[in-house]
């Protein structure tokens, strides 16, 4: 599942994101920030990550939690799922243990993108923003995970989902100025 932002969300971490849900239970949520790249290669901070990772060949910038840290978010190969460090989400999509040495990930991984930082949420926090009109929960697409340009992403995402929600695809940045 996907957050996306709602015009009601005014913090500076969460405007106009778009986050990948990768864990929710009783003691809160963990997600990532699909459209914040950073100008960081991976390279440069993870070394050998950085011939695998996705182009851009960047860190994105997960959320405003332990920035310091990282997480990989990847697409398994088929059959890959039981992948040394690998922990599946939702079907072929999930996180890989950065700790797994990269040349041991060669074959079963499609995709890979790594984010610096989560975004998170403790117990009926998030559902409490969900209610008061903060984000949109919507599916969400392997392809949004590891989109070439995130620029779009928000509004590409919103565009598909049925109904009304699809309108503010086409709502202006500033309602003010239309």
């Amino acid at each position: 599942m996907l957050l996306l932002a709602s015009p009601d969300l005014l913090d500076p971490n969460f405007v106009d994101t778009v986050v990948l849900l990768l864990d929710v239970n009783d003691e809160g949520a963990l997600g990532v920030v699909l459209n914040r790249p950073s100008a960081l290669p991976v390279s440069e901070v993870l070394g050998a990550w950085g011939d695998v990772v996705e182009e851009p060949e960047v860190l994105f910038q997960g959320g405003p939690v332990s920035t310091d840290g990282a997480l990989a978010v990847a697409l398994a190969s088929p059959g890959g799922e039981d992948a040394l460090g690998f922990r599946a989400v939702a079907d072929r999509l999930g996180l890989l243990d950065l700790d797994t040495p990269a040349e041991l990930v060669a074959g079963t991984v499609e995709r890979l993108r790594i984010f610096a930082g989560y975004a998170g949420w403790g117990a009926g926090q998030l559902e409490g923003e969900i209610d008061e009109g903060s984000w949109y929960v919507v599916p969400g697409r392997p392809d949004d995970v590891f989109r070439l340009d995130t620029r779009e992403l928000w509004r590409e995402v919103m565009r598909r989902q049925p109904g009304d929600l699809a309108l503010h695809a086409t709502r202006p940045a500033d309602p003010e100025l239309n």
